[in-house]
């Protein structure tokens, strides 16, 4: 049987990505339900693989205030080796596959310029690339966990 995604599981989704605290009762309060109800939806969002709960770190709070979007190209039939070693790298926090002239994008958040150059230096060193494209983040005015589905 296929889970589907109602209307009040789309509000606790919504409600708990814009404040990943709220608690079941206040939930239940601004969804106009109980709050047994919203335990087992949470249960089911939970077990469904369609909510996951972590906690979201803000990087300037830590001290990480340089950030960069990289992309590589690389030689055939290597993408998943590529990724593979990229994996490897503790700073990088995303990876995907795009379309396009460069194959492989992902982002770092570090310290400072000079860990950027140290990373750039890592995947440089990585016998499948061919190219890399560095794009650093000067400010960022939107990160959001909110997903419109």
């Amino acid at each position: 049987m296929k889970f589907e995604v109602d209307e009040l599981d789309h509000g606790i989704i919504k409600h708990l990505s814009k404040d990943g605290r709220l608690s079941f009762t206040e939930l239940a309060i601004r969804l106009q339900v109980t709050e047994k109800t919203i335990r087992l939806r949470y249960k089911n969002l939970l077990d469904k693989g369609f909510l996951e709960v972590v906690g979201v770190v803000n990087p300037l709070a830590v001290g990480l205030k340089a950030g960069a979007i990289i992309q590589v190209k690389v030689k055939s039939n290597s993408i998943s080796k590529v990724i593979e070693d990229l994996k490897e790298i503790r700073e990088i926090r995303f990876i995907t596959l795009t379309s396009g002239e460069f194959p492989i994008l992902f982002q770092i958040t570090v310290k400072d310029q000079i860990r950027i150059t140290e990373i750039l230096r890592e995947v440089n060193k990585i016998e499948c690339i061919t190219e890399v494209n560095t794009i650093i983040q000067l400010e960022v005015h939107k990160n959001t966990f909110e997903y419109i589905f």
